[in-house]
């Protein structure tokens, strides 16, 4: 398969670089700090390098390398390594982000951990996660409580004041509320860990991977007001439909 053949070529473009000395890191922003390193620009490199062979019809975009025209109605989404502020400081929650579909979103995705060894695979009949205690399938959690939510999202800002204001009447209701976890906490969703990750701010290629593992698991990631996420923006990923009506319902109160 493709984008299996594609996680393997990141994971190994990727991994002698992570918690490596000297490691040079690059800032993107002017105003902040948005790091890139060699081993993003390496991973994608490699990705693309794969697709060149398998699919070279297929239109690409990626975080580092942009846009690549094709002829197929077929995009690959690539993000090379999606929680590049993790990497950089030694935390295993990054992960190689791959999807592949049409205009209306992923049909396929895959959420790899190299460091751990996790693959989370969703689309195509598929919904599973390999890793070092083997294959078994995905599923979501089934409770639909908040009060029995775990909530995650990667900074606790979340996005404008407003973004912010919302997201903490949600984590007012919820169980538990976590920090920091990047891609990996729409994998623990994916796999019946967590009930909620609620982000702003997103690119296509930090969301669709997981779009489509988590649908292929019984899950639901939409925008904050219901609608496709695939674009980026605000996304709302829940377990099942009934927990993520009630974010939906704390994230829009008046």
């Amino acid at each position: 398969m493709t984008a299996e053949k594609m996680a393997d070529a990141a994971r190994a473009a990727i991994l002698p670089f992570f918690r490596s000395t000297g490691l040079d890191t690059d800032n993107k922003l002017a105003g902040g700090f948005d790091p890139v390193t060699e081993a993003d620009r390496a991973a994608e490199r490699a990705m693309r390098a794969v697709l060149a062979e398998h699919r070279p019809d297929d239109a690409i975009l990626g975080e580092e390398y942009g846009r690549s025209d094709g002829s197929t109605g077929l995009t690959w989404v690539l993000d090379p390594i999606d929680g590049t502020r993790g990497f950089i400081s030694g935390t295993p929650t990054w992960g190689i982000l791959i999807a592949v579909g049409g205009d209306d979103g992923p049909a396929f995705g895959i959420v790899d951990q190299p460091y751990i060894g996790e693959r989370f695979i969703g689309g195509f009949g598929l919904a599973e996660l390999r890793g070092p205690h083997g294959t078994r399938p995905l599923r979501t959690r089934s409770s639909g409580k908040m009060d029995d939510a775990i909530l995650f999202t990667t900074f606790p800002e979340v996005g404008t004041p407003e973004d912010a204001e919302a997201f903490r009447r949600v984590a007012a209701k919820a169980k538990l509320t976590r920090y920091g976890m990047d891609c990996y906490a729409y994998a623990l969703l994916a796999s019946g860990q967590v009930d909620l990750v609620i982000e702003s701010g997103l690119n296509a290629y930090d969301i669709q991977g997981p779009i489509a593992v988590i649908e292929a698991a019984g899950g639901i990631v939409t925008d904050w007001q219901g609608g496709p996420a695939h674009q980026g923006g605000r996304a709302l990923a829940a377990a099942n439909p009934a927990v993520h009506a009630a974010a939906m319902a704390l994230l829009n109160e008046s």
